[in-house]
């Protein structure tokens, strides 16, 4: 049996009393978390744009776009939230996995919850627990025992497609022939590169709106009676065979599914870059606070990496090292150090224009020297990087993490998603981020889900 099937029928299946109670606090972090993000995104570039023209496209009055008051077409709602929630590169990550799944997975499912009525707290958590799982499930299966950077795909588009589809069709009521044809229609659509970290374009921001868009419109047409492909997953040309040439874990997308959930092993950001970036940035502020040293006695900065690391987040090294825009700097390692080693903070404020420019921080960026050592290499978690910096004085000192601040090892309270939900989400103003945050906490007893909207409008 295809794994779709299997999917299909854990989805249709699964109730909120079937969630172990940590499921269920974890899903609550993630939804708060999300939701600061897509607001903390809503002006920048390519979210605005994109929103102008869903805008522009007008429609039935179905969903939300966050941030306004505004509803459209419930596909291109979702489309416009999970693009802001993407565009800072603050969204949660799955560490094995390397790859978002909350920033698709929860604006699918309240846009699609904005569409029922009486549809609970209980019953996001639900969509969204699943949802996550399904998508974790599908990247973690994929070339086992091999760094999924190294493919070159966008795992987070790429799957995207497929979890929106399984998540929009439960919300729908479909059964599981429906769902099934659900993910083999997004199975059609499945897309997603790496290209665009390369090139610092912006459509790597739009990658999860397009997933959520699609993987919609595909349950919206199952549930007209449109059929997809039944072994899209594990068939002769499903997604493994065709994708991956057959390199992939069967036993990964089956085991103990509906009673082990993924969403357990998502990381929530500290800082708002590639979560690759993290550990590197835990080591370099250890490093600071540890030895008292001053920016201003450094000479030199070594970073070691792993060949995956060095292709995604060190390569070029003239763009790493100099951004040309915030995307670049998003997805570097060198700016993550240097900004710690400036500022003894990383912050929203440092993956800006203006701050891309400074010449404080080229003062510290022409210091680096990036080598490869495949020694960090990790299959089974995120790979650390070592920093090491040496001083005018002679001394050298040299850090890895391997369990930096957001890890399952240190991992992100309620109150840490709080005040990250705080500073990403000042437009609201206190009273209503205040209301927010209450409302998530206590997401298990809401009656009706739509009841959070009006408290996420600030235009």
């Amino acid at each position: 049996m295809d794994a779709s099937s299997l999917f299909a029928k854990n989805l249709k299946k699964t109730e909120y009393d079937n969630l172990p109670q940590i499921v269920v606090d974890e899903t609550k972090k993630q939804i708060l978390d999300l939701l600061g993000v897509a607001i903390g995104g809503y002006s920048q570039r390519g979210a605005k744009e994109l929103r102008e023209l869903v805008l522009d496209w007008g429609g039935k009055k179905e969903s939300t776009i966050i941030g306004t008051s505004v509803k459209v077409p419930a596909p291109n709602a979702a489309h416009a939230n999970a693009t802001m929630a993407h565009c800072l590169d603050y969204d949660d990550v799955h560490e094995k996995a390397v790859m978002h799944s909350g920033v698709v997975i929860i604006p699918t499912s309240l846009t699609m919850a904005e569409l029922r009525s009486g549809f609970s707290g209980k019953d996001l958590i639900t969509a969204v627990a699943l949802g996550v799982d399904m998508m974790c499930r599908l990247a973690l299966a994929t070339t086992p025992g091999k760094s999924p950077i190294e493919l070159g795909w966008h795992l987070t588009t790429l799957f995207g497609f497929l979890g929106v589809a399984g998540t929009a069709a439960r919300i729908l009521g479909l059964n599981e022939e429906g769902i099934i044809n659900a993910i083999g229609i997004a199975y059609h659509q499945s897309c997603g590169n790496s290209q665009t970290v390369k090139d610092g374009a912006l459509t790597k921001r739009l990658g999860p709106g397009f997933a959520v868009k699609g993987g919609i419109t595909a349950a919206l047409l199952a549930e007209k009676g449109v059929t997809g492909a039944r072994n899209s997953l594990e068939g002769d040309y499903g997604l493994y065979n065709l994708y991956m040439r057959g390199d992939y874990g069967p036993d990964i997308l089956r085991e103990d599914l509906g009673k082990r959930f993924e969403g357990m092993n998502v990381a929530i950001k500290p800082y708002p870059c590639c979560r690759g970036i993290h550990p590197a940035i835990d080591a370099t502020l250890a490093l600071k606070n540890e030895y008292k040293i001053k920016k201003e006695d450094i000479k030199e900065i070594k970073i070691y990496v792993t060949e995956a690391h060095y292709s995604l987040l060190c390569s070029p090294e003239d763009v790493k090292i100099n951004p040309r825009n915030p995307v670049d700097a998003q997805f570097s390692i060198p700016w993550g150090v240097a900004t710690a080693i400036s500022n003894n903070k990383v912050t929203l404020d440092d993956y800006t224009e203006t701050a891309i420019k400074s010449d404080v921080m080229k003062e510290i960026t022409k210091k680096m020297r990036i080598e490869k050592d495949n020694g960090l290499r990790r299959p089974d978690k995120m790979e650390p990087t070592r920093v090491e910096i040496r001083t005018s004085e002679g001394n050298s000192y040299s850090k890895v993490v391997e369990h930096p601040l957001g890890s399952l090892e240190r991992p992100m309270t309620f109150e840490d998603c709080s005040r990250k939900f705080r500073d990403c989400a000042k437009q609201l103003g206190n009273e209503k981020m205040d209301k927010v945050i209450e409302m998530v906490g206590q997401l298990d007893k809401l009656s009706d889900i739509r009841e959070i909207f009006p408290l996420l409008s600030f235009d």
